[in-house]
């Protein structure tokens, strides 16, 4: 029987424990970094569960049909969960600092308030009014292809990914792939196996790169490799809504 750790503290809490300054030090390194434990394995249970809760979505998307990989997700309507809410609200003012030192270094505005509600109506004012809260679901064979999550032109650069089974219990294979382009060199792959209840920051277009030059953009993308077998599924938190 898989090991059960039992989480007391808030979830507000549980991502204010983390080390933030060496969480910032490896998103500037490698534009991704990985969180400590945020949800039990119950906790994950629940919100896993959620999945065949239809009214609790505003679509679902069958990436075979659209030929994004093989899978299926689905957005939550506005009405999010509990857990769900807090954990985007706890995140937001400590991924905020990182968002503007990235604006800064790459010369481009901040236009992040310091609120997450502020910034969701800022998203709402410029016509990005549907929610991007995402539970994923990958059975065996399934994948998904290199993408990036840019729902408009309001846009926060950071979003996070949380595992909600547990891998050679659960599912194998299904490793979280990120690619950053590098200038004039052949691009960078790196693999992330997500630990039941643990999230994964990352960016969500580029990060800043420092050269001789200067800063520039280095481009990356994201992915799931594929599900050899067994059921992987996953929350997605992004800070910005979609058009």
């Amino acid at each position: 029987m898989p090991h059960t750790t039992r989480l007391t503290a808030p979830v507000a809490a549980r991502v204010a424990q983390g080390d933030w300054g060496a969480l910032a030090d490896e998103l500037n390194e490698h534009g991704h970094a990985q969180t400590g434990k945020l949800l039990s394995s119950g906790e994950c249970r629940q919100l896993a569960a959620l999945y065949d809760e239809g009214a609790r979505f505003r679509s679902t998307v069958d990436m075979a049909r659209h030929r994004f990989g093989s899978g299926q997700y689905r957005y939550f309507t506005h009405d999010l969960p509990d857990t769900v809410r807090e954990l985007r609200e706890a995140f937001y003012p400590r991924l905020l600092p990182i968002a503007r030192d990235w604006a800064a270094k790459l010369r481009r505005p901040a236009p992040w308030p310091d609120s997450l509600e502020e910034w969701v109506a800022k998203c709402h004012a410029a016509g990005q009014t549907r929610s991007a809260q995402i539970l994923l679901r990958y059975g065996p064979g399934d994948w998904n292809a290199l993408h990036q999550d840019v729902f408009g032109e309001m846009l926060f650069p950071l979003q996070v990914v949380i595992g909600l089974d547990a891998p050679g219990d659960d599912f194998s294979g299904g490793e979280f792939i990120m690619t950053e382009q590098r200038p004039r060199a052949q691009s960078r792959g790196s693999s992330t196996t997500l630990r039941q209840g643990h999230g994964l920051i990352f960016t969500t277009r580029d990060r800043p790169v420092l050269s001789k030059r200067g800063w520039s953009s280095g481009p990356m993308r994201h992915g799931v490799s594929t599900v050899r077998c067994g059921r992987r599924r996953t929350l997605g938190l992004v800070f910005h809504d979609a058009a």
